[in-house]
């Protein structure tokens, strides 16, 4: 059941925000963000960024808000990418890993001591890849048909633009599962590992955290499938068509950080 926008943010401590159709699109600000962060800071509410956008790194976002008037310290920020790379040095220690990636997101993997190489890899990995060829995309296919474990970064199916949506990672892994006929296991949100590497760095509890986001099945159900909070906004994605169908629900719904900022 939904909330009253009243008492949905009561008991919230920690706010794990998304970016993309969040707080901004492209390159600007969304009215009244920021506004809701200062407002964080000045309640003394803790808050951090996720974004399943895998083919940045946090250094990237870090720069970004900053040109948008946004200050914040880069270890408070975490994209699928970081969970993937926690996963993979948790269950695939020393294997050797194909990413198909950006070039800043293999960057971060070899920074992190994953193994990556060009063949016959014992895992490949399937992320956002804004710099995507057909030879990747050969690669990776044939890779998974003969035998390596198959994982993603995150399922989301588009990416919000300024002019609307781009591709994203679930629909590049619609395409490898179409020709391998091999689902990937997904990372990022709404997959526990999201929540786990969240209280990981804050130290709060589940039950203490919101996730809040433009996205029912990523941003939201992180939330409430892992034992928190689940906040929708009606700035990118989703719109009221959505909740209306999907079998997520929303603890609230706000139309913006800037109508909850309100109601903190």
């Amino acid at each position: 059941m939904i909330m009253p926008k009243n008492k949905a943010l009561k008991d919230v401590k920690l706010f794990a925000l998304d970016m993309d159709g969040t707080v901004y699109l492209g390159n600007g600000l969304i009215a009244g963000a920021l506004d809701f962060i200062e407002q964080l800071k000045r309640q003394g509410k803790d808050y951090i960024f996720f974004t399943n956008n895998s083919s940045r790194v946090p250094s990237f976002y870090k720069e970004k808000l900053a040109k948008m008037g946004c200050f914040v310290e880069e270890d408070r920020i975490i994209t699928s990418g970081d969970v993937t790379i926690e996963y993979l040095k948790t269950y695939y220690s020393g294997k050797s890993v194909y990413l198909m990636g950006t070039p800043l997101l293999e960057e971060s993997f070899l920074k992190h001591g994953i193994n990556l190489v060009q063949d016959q890899p014992d895992v490949a990995v399937a992320s956002f890849d804004t710099t995507l060829t057909y030879e990747k995309l050969d690669k990776i296919c044939t890779f998974i048909a003969n035998g390596a474990t198959f994982l993603s970064t995150h399922l989301d199916l588009v990416c919000p633009t300024e002019t609307g949506f781009m591709p994203d990672c679930g629909s590049m892994c619609a395409l490898i599962t179409k020709s391998t006929g091999v689902e990937p296991k997904y990372l990022g949100k709404p997959f526990p590992e999201t929540m786990d590497m969240v209280l990981s760095i804050t130290g709060h509890k589940k039950e203490d955290v919101a996730f809040v986001g433009d996205r029912l099945y990523t941003d939201v159900a992180t939330g409430v499938k892992n034992g928190g909070k689940g906040f929708l906004v009606l700035t990118g994605e989703a719109t009221m068509a959505d909740v209306a169908l999907s079998d997520i629900v929303p603890d609230c719904i706000f139309d913006s950080l800037q109508e909850m900022a309100h109601y903190l």
